[in-house]
Formats: structure tokens, sequence, C-alpha cells
């Protein structure tokens, strides 16, 4: 059930958010929250989806004045059935899904949703197939089962079962959320994945422009997320062994899901928006339009950083500092065996962790846990939240030991505030420390690329700037020039605004020009 409904008055722009603003700090929320409050003309309306609810118990931004609308659901809901009991599902509708399914669940291309028909039926009269039609019914119980023998009959049945009703069962809560939604002037969903297929429903059912906008590549993070996972059993043991040459089949099954539902998320968008080029062409590999695939880069408030500059020592800190959430994808325990090798060559060097650790509690213990086994209580400081502004003017450098970005905002950040940066060769870090282009390259490096995975190459490029006080400041320069050039928050505020107007005039102009074709 939705929850938090501020009004019913009509938002020109609805948000479909998954799993991020406003219960969950980040870049990503950050970046929501900018928007918003950048276009104050607008009036927004919120859809956040999470898992479990009890993971989002508190919300860490106010949200605007111009947001006159906010909900909130979680799909691992949908998996609490009722006491088994035999349905029958309709006939034609069964005959659809069995289409839909199989197309989603296939390698390569998904056609466009307006080639499947079973979605428009469902969405006009989404109570004739609820969670319990689906998995209770003979019709779809008979599809199960002759699937799993065709696919899979080597790995235990309540596996695969459990596999398929995690799948569905929230896309099936989609499509009653996507019914009560108020009505928007357009969509604006920022990723692909459920919140995706929220947005491909909505355009359907409300037959109003859709856009995505990715940081990252959701499709992308969801197969690093799901080769790590455990959760997945794996009867290869080449597998086990690290091989990857015999992913399972329930593996392979959740990536492919996945890679589906984005690609009817780009069928369904009338323009894609990403922040660099790389993942751009990502993007219509994946099944993107090439012709409304568009790069919008981030931006950040520089005048709000320039006070910190002044505040700065002259000498230069010798402290390391990671902005981001205590999770996998930021691969924090890399970065804790940096410092243990950077203080063997500067024994005053200091890493400071700042973000948020309750997102994935057991990978955060385990964080600690290594601190502390490598006899670095007191180097390594898990700070929590913190204000940047009292953050910036006391480190030396921001680092991003990440395996996986998209174009971090704490880079740019940190650029405005003074502060060089090294990161893992991940997303545009490359981009942003290195320059693009000609003009942008001339400006210099803004600090240092590291490969993945690599506490010992981190530990020395770190200590390179630290020791040595002009290439420090020469990468400080170059930071400070890069964003004020390329990265002002005026500029992507400016892009935002231009789309949202040709988006939000796309549908009238259609009208109009169907109706002079018919005089």
């Amino acid at each position: 059930m939705p929850s938090n409904p501020y009004s019913t008055e009509k938002a020109d722009i609805c948000l479909l958010l998954e799993g991020s603003y406003p219960y969950v700090r980040g870049g990503v929320s950050s970046w929501v929250h900018q928007l918003i409050l950048g276009h104050p003309e607008y009036q927004f309306s919120l859809v956040f989806i999470g898992a479990n609810r009890d993971h989002y118990k508190q919300q860490f931004y106010e949200l605007p004045k111009n947001v006159c609308h906010f909900e909130s659901h979680y799909l691992n809901e949908s998996l609490q059935l009722k006491k088994p009991s035999e349905y029958k599902l309709d006939d034609d509708i069964v005959k659809e899904l069995k289409k839909f399914y199989k197309e989603l669940n296939k390698k390569g291309n998904v056609p466009s949703i307006h080639d499947l028909p079973s979605i428009k039926k469902l969405l006009l009269h989404p109570e004739r197939l609820v969670v319990e039609d689906f998995f209770y019914s003979p019709q779809m119980w008979s599809l199960i089962t002759q699937n799993y023998q065709t696919n899979c009959p080597d790995q235990p049945f309540n596996d695969y079962f459990w596999t398929v009703r995690s799948m569905h069962a929230p896309i099936l809560a989609l499509l009653q959320i996507a019914k009560n939604i108020p009505d928007a002037r357009c969509y604006h969903t920022i990723s692909t994945g459920y919140a995706g297929v929220l947005g491909m429903f909505l355009q359907l059912l409300k037959k109003k422009p859709l856009i995505l906008s990715e940081h990252g590549i959701y499709t992308k993070e969801r197969q690093i997320d799901l080769y790590q996972a455990d959760w997945i059993k794996e009867i290869s043991q080449d597998y086990k062994a690290g091989l990857n040459t015999n992913i399972s089949y329930l593996r392979q099954l959740w990536m492919r899901f996945f890679e589906n539902l984005g690609r009817l998320t780009y069928n369904a968008s009338l323009v894609t928006i990403t922040l660099y080029e790389q993942n751009r062409l990502k993007q219509i590999e994946l099944g993107a339009n090439p012709k409304r695939a568009v790069i919008i880069p981030n931006g950040v408030k520089i005048e709000k950083f320039i006070p910190l500059r002044s505040q700065r020592d002259t000498n230069i800190p010798p402290i390391l500092c990671l902005l981001g959430r205590v999770v996998p994808i930021k691969d924090i325990k890399t970065y804790i065996r940096s410092i243990g090798l950077l203080v063997q060559k500067i024994p005053e060097a200091e890493g400071w962790i700042v973000g948020p650790e309750e997102e994935d509690k057991k990978y955060a213990e385990e964080c600690h846990k290594l601190a502390k086994q490598l006899g670095l209580e007191e180097k390594v400081k898990f700070l929590g939240f913190q204000d940047i502004n009292t953050i910036f003017p006391k480190v030396g450098l921001v680092v991003l030991s990440s395996i996986s970005e998209g174009q971090p905002l704490v880079i740019l950040e940190g650029f405005a505030a003074g502060v060089p940066a090294i990161s893992t060769d991940v997303g545009c870090c490359r981009e942003l420390i290195e320059g693009q282009g000609k003009k942008d390259q001339a400006l210099g490096s803004a600090g240092r690329i590291v490969p993945l995975a690599n506490p010992h190459a981190l530990a020395t490029a770190a200590a390179s700037l630290l020791t040595d006080k002009k290439r420090w400041y020469k990468a400080q320069a170059a930071g400070i020039a890069r964003v004020e050039h390329f990265y002002d928050e005026k500029i992507f505020l400016n892009n935002y605004h231009t789309l949202y107007r040709k988006v939000l005039n796309y549908g009238r102009n259609r009208v109009r020009a169907k109706k002079a074709a018919q005089r």
C-alpha cells in the first residue's frame, strides 16, 4: 500500500525511484534532491520502490515544497501469498502471459512494448491477475513445472520455484501499483529494473511520455551483484573454484531477467539519458534507441564549495577520505588494506570512511573486523554520515575504490572544494580526473587512476601525491578548473530544463499535428 500521500494535485513530472531517495543517502539521492530543488517551476510526484519495508524506516531528505505527492511500495510483500487454493485464470490471459514470459526470459532483444497486448489488457484490468492467481492456477503451475523439467531438472525444484516466484511476484504487484498512481504529464524513472518496468506500465496505461535517466547501468550492476550472490545455489564445482564457464541456470535466468527488464524500459522510453559516452554506448548495446540516447553530465553548486578552499591549511593533511555507502560495490575492504600499506610509508596517514552503514550491516561488520585484524583501529575511522563542508578542508585526498560507478558527485564536490582525487578506473572517473578531449585534458590531471581491487596501487598513488607538494597543488588546480569549466550545476539544470520542456510539449505537439493532418 502507498504511504505518505501529500495531495492529489496533478504533477508535471512523476519520478520513479528504486532503493534511493528519500530513504537512502548517496550520489543518486543527492542528484534527485538537486533536480527537484533546481526546477521550482515544476510540480513533482514521487513513487518509491523498495524491497523490505524494514530497510526504509527513516527519510534522510526533507521533501521540497514543489513535491505534491509521495508514495512508497515494498515489493517483497508481494511474496507473502495467501493460503494455497486452486485458482483458474482466463484462457486468454494465460495465452498472453506465456508469450510475455517466453520473451522476457530469452536471450537477445525483446519486442517493443507496443507488441505485447497482454500487458495492455492486464493494465486495464489488473484485478484479473493477482499474485495468487498466477502461482496457484493449474495453467501456470503446469508451465512452471514444464520449464523446470526442460531447463534445470538437476537442481532442487524448490530453488527453481522460489526463483520464479521472487522474479515475477513483484512484476504482478507493479501492475496493481501502476493502476493507482496519480496522473502526471510525464514519468521519469531513475533506473531500469523494477522502477523502469513501472515506468513502462505507466507509459502504456496513461499514454504519457517516459524518460529514463541512468547513473550507473542498472543491468550491469545487477550482474555484478548476481555473480557475487551466495543465495543462488551452484552445483558446478568449476564455479565455486572461480571459473565462470558453468554458471547455473538459475543465475543465468536472473541475469537475463534483469537484462530484458532493461530492454523493455529502453523500448518504452521517449528519451534515454546517461552521464557520459561509454554508458550511452552500453545503453544502446542493451536496447536503447541511438537517436534518443543523450548525455547530460552531473553538476555541482560550485559557489557552495569555494569558501572551503580558504579553510585549508597550507600543509597537505595525510588523510584519505572515502565518501560513500559502506557496501560491497564500493569495495571498502580494498580501501582499508591500502591504508595499511600507506601507513608503512607515511606513519601519520589516516583513512576516513564517511558514509552510512545501515544498507548492508553484515558487510559493514566485516569491514570493521578487517580494520581490527590489520591493527588499523586508530588509522581507519568509520565516521558515518557527516557534513561534507566540515570534512573537505581536513582531508588531503578523496578516494573511491569502487568496482562500479557512474559519474560520482563526490569527486566533483571534492574538486570544487580544492581536494584532488584517486579513483579506480570505473565509470567516467578517468574522464573526471584526467579530462576528456583536448581542451579538458590540457587542464592536467586532478589526481590518479588506479586498477580495481589493488590496494598496493592505491597506496602508492596516495603516497606520491601526499609527499609531493608541487604535484598535489597542480592536481588541485586542475580539479578546480575542470569542475568550474565543465560541471557547474547551472549547466546540468539548464540541460534538464530544456529536456523537460521538450518532453512535456511532445504529446501536445503530436495532438496538434494529428488535428492538422485531419483538416
